[in-house]
């Protein structure tokens, strides 16, 4: 459950509340110059403290615990680890009776019988994202060649975020949002059909990003509104470049030399001041709560880093896959 890929493979481990979270790293090539400051822009864009986001605040400083050395990387498996320093347990005493609505508590605790760390969601916690994203500095090394963007596209709707934001906070609630990815100049004939095409690999990795609820390639539901003669993508070159891109950049689950482009469906944050009636267990009736502790009034503003990281990560694999597909020099 905590492990994904073929060579480019990631691990991750810890909890929210836990000693810290961390990741490990197998099938990174040997000799990539590798350094703690190439994590910074990456993290600092993760972190929260900007309007909408949880008042917790961590340092989030990595620790590279193996597969470097003299910054560069060894080919050995490449550990990750980040110490959770600013964790407030008490806020989250109550889930055991009363699990938070939206949330994994209630599932986790069936799954898991009880031994679960509910603290700050645990091993569910948006936290164990610092993981993705120091798997995606890495993978971006490896793809190098490609240029991976995502941003948010609109915010409940709508791309007045400030304003939006403002009125979550003021009516304890929260909101959701489109995030948009794009990644340009990538070759052809990365993927393969049916179970790991381009839209399979990268879907299952998106939906390892807490909160995600959908996700589109290219105009994605939008087509089943369109003429074949409409949505067909026309080929204007000897390079397979189209004059339309409405299918994102994939096809037959793989690269066709346009930009491939995606985006996902951030659900508002479950955890919201407003109280809510729920059930409570330990009482066997339905009961007001009021969620205690700190969190995101809009998850989709730290989104997109992660976003990146996992397309870097579907993407770093499918390249080390297809060197071993094809010919020497090719």
């Amino acid at each position: 459950m905590n492990h994904w890929g073929r060579i480019f493979s990631v691990s991750i481990f810890g909890e929210s509340h836990g000693a810290g979270v961390g990741v490990t790293i197998s099938g990174c090539p040997a000799g990539i110059s590798l350094k703690l400051k190439d994590f910074e822009a990456d993290l600092s864009r993760r972190k929260s403290g900007a309007k909408g986001t949880t008042p917790r605040i961590e340092s989030d400083k990595p620790q590279l615990l193996s597969g470097v050395f003299e910054d560069k990387t060894t080919g050995a498996p490449l550990t990750v680890w980040f110490e959770n320093r600013d964790s407030k347990s008490k806020d989250y005493a109550t889930v055991i009776k009363q699990p938070r609505p939206g949330h994994a508590d209630f599932v986790a605790k069936q799954k898991f019988a009880g031994f679960n760390d509910y603290r700050g969601g645990g091993h569910f916690s948006g936290r164990l994202t610092l993981a993705l994203v120091v798997a995606g500095v890495i993978a971006k090394k490896i793809v190098s060649e490609v240029e991976i963007d995502a941003f948010i596209e609109s915010i409940k709707g709508r791309t007045d975020f400030d304003e939006i934001i403002e009125e979550a906070l003021a009516k304890q609630d929260s909101v959701g949002g489109l995030v948009r990815c794009e990644a340009k100049n990538i070759p052809v004939g990365w993927g393969e059909p049916f179970y790991d095409s381009i839209e399979s690999v990268i879907s299952h990795l998106a939906f390892a990003i807490p909160a995600i609820k959908g996700i589109e390639f290219g105009n994605g539901f939008s087509c089943t509104e369109l003429w074949g003669s409409e949505h067909n993508d026309l080929i204007i070159n000897e390079k397979g470049e189209t004059e339309t891109n409405n299918s994102g950049g994939v096809s037959g689950g793989i690269t066709n030399a346009n930009t491939l482009t995606f985006k996902v469906a951030v659900k508002p944050t479950s955890s919201i001041g407003k109280e809510q009636n729920t059930m409570n267990f330990e009482e066997g009736r339905i009961k007001p709560l009021i969620i205690k502790g700190r969190h995101d009034a809009c998850i989709a503003l730290r989104v997109p880093v992660v976003l990146e990281a996992i397309t870097a990560m579907a993407l770093a694999d499918f390249k080390l896959i297809r060197k071993t597909q094809t010919q020497p020099n090719k």
